[in-house]
């Protein structure tokens, strides 16, 4: 699954510590997230679109 968080993350212009702190995880748990090393919550998938304004829909991609 990929995503577009880095993307809309910069375009916020928040870096992955901001980010993190507005959705209360670690700024090491938004990198792994942006590197589809870590699948995350769908509690923390909706906080994550939330906060980047988007929908969850657009914010994964799933590749089969």
């Amino acid at each position: 699954m990929d995503n577009h968080i880095r993307y809309l993350r910069k375009i916020k212009k928040l870096s992955q510590d901001e980010l993190a702190q507005l959705c209360n995880v670690t700024r090491q748990t938004i990198n792994a997230i942006e590197n589809n090393k870590y699948d995350p919550t769908l509690s923390l998938a909706f906080e994550l679109a939330n906060r980047l304004n988007t929908t969850v829909d657009e914010l994964f991609v799933y590749n089969n």
